[in-house]
C-alpha cells in the first residue's frame, strides 16, 4: 500500500550538499514527521549520496531536482558558495534561499544570486548533530513573517533558534555558539588533564569531566534561574568550589574567554570581507 499524499502545507525542501550540517537537518526533519517525498539532496558524491538515500531520501548529482522546492538550504563550504549560487541563480527564482556557509554575508549572497531577496543566514552549531544546537538566523531586508516563520521551524528541528538582526549579528553569533562547543570541549580537555594530575585514572577523569558539562548544562537548561544565581547556589563561603573559582579568577579566566569570543567575532568579520571580494 502506498504512503498517503502529504498535506499541501508541507514544504518541499531540497539542500545543496549532503554534508554533516545536511544530514543533521535532514535526520531532524524525519523525527518531526516531515515525509522523505519533500526531502530532496543534490551532493556531487556518491558515498554522501548513498548515506542519505539509505534513509530513503531523494539524492541526485543533477541540480533540476531542486526545481519544486519550496525552500532550498545552501550546506556547501564558503569557497564555493559563490560558484554554486551562481549557477543555481535561475533554478531557485521561487524557493526561499538559506545559507547555512559560515561567513558569508547576505549581500554577497544576493548579488551572486542575481538579486534574489528571500534569503535567511543560517549558523548552526555542531551539537544540531545529536539534536541539541542553537542556531542563530538573519534575514534579508522585508523577508516576510511566514518566511521568517518557515526558517525557524527548519532549524527547531535540531534545537532552539534564535534571530539577529544583520550580518554583524551573525558574526557575533558565530563567535559565541558557532565556536563556542570548541571553547566548551577545550574546558572538558583540560578539567580532564587536571584531573588525571590530582591522581585519578584517564578513564574515569574523562567521564567526571564529560558528564560534569553535560550535567550542569541540563540543569542551566531547565533552570529558570541565571547562570550566576545557580554558581553562587553551589559556592559555599569558605568551602572547595570558593576557593577554585577564586583561583579561576585570579588567572583572568573571564578575560580570556572575553578575548576568545573577540578573536573569532573579528575573524567572522574578516572572512565575510574575504568571501565577498570581487
Amino acid at each position: 500500500m502506498s504512503s498517503p499524499a502529504p498535506p499541501p502545507s508541507t514544504p518541499h525542501i531540497g539542500f545543496v550538499g549532503g554534508g554533516n550540517m545536511a544530514s543533521a537537518l535532514v535526520g531532524g526533519l524525519l523525527r518531526g514527521g516531515h515525509p522523505t517525498s519533500r526531502i530532496a539532496v543534490v551532493e556531487p558524491d556518491a558515498t554522501a549520496r548513498a548515506r542519505l538515500a539509505a534513509q530513503g531520501i531523494d539524492c541526485s548529482a543533477d541540480s533540476n531536482a531542486l526545481a519544486d522546492c519550496d525552500i532550498v538550504v545552501l550546506a556547501v563550504k564558503p569557497q564555493v558558495l559563490r560558484a554554486v549560487a551562481q549557477q543555481l541563480a535561475a533554478a531557485l527564482r521561487q524557493a526561499l534561499v538559506v545559507s547555512v556557509a559560515a561567513g558569508v554575508r547576505l549581500t554577497d549572497l544576493e548579488r551572486w544570486l542575481g538579486g534574489h531577496h528571500r534569503l535567511v543566514r543560517a549558523m548552526p552549531n555542531t551539537p544540531a548533530l545529536v539534536g541539541a544546537g542553537v542556531t542563530g538566523l538573519a534575514a534579508s531586508p522585508g523577508l516576510s513573517d511566514s518566511d521568517r516563520d518557515t526558517a525557524a521551524r527548519l532549524f527547531a528541528a535540531v534545537g532552539s533558534v534564535v534571530w539577529v538582526a544583520n550580518d554583524a549579528g551573525i558574526d557575533a553569533v558565530t563567535a559565541v555558539s558557532g565556536s563556542g562547543p570548541a571553547y566548551v570541549l577545550l574546558l572538558a580537555e583540560a578539567l580532564a588533564a587536571a584531573a588525571v594530575e590530582q591522581g585519578l585514572d584517564a578513564d574515569t577523569a574523562a567521564r567526571l569531566a564529560a558528564d560534569t558539562l553535560a550535567g550542569t548544562a541540563a540543569l542551566l537548561h531547565s533552570a529558570s534561574e541565571p547562570a550566576a544565581t545557580l554558581r553562587a547556589r553551589v559556592t559555599s563561603p569558605g568551602g572547595t568550589t570558593e576557593r577554585g573559582i577564586a583561583a579561576l579568577q585570579d588567572g583572568g579566566f573571564e578575560t580570556l574567554l572575553a578575548r576568545a569570543v573577540a578573536a573569532a567575532h573579528e575573524r567572522a568579520a574578516e572572512l565575510g570581507a574575504l568571501f565577498g571580494k570581487d
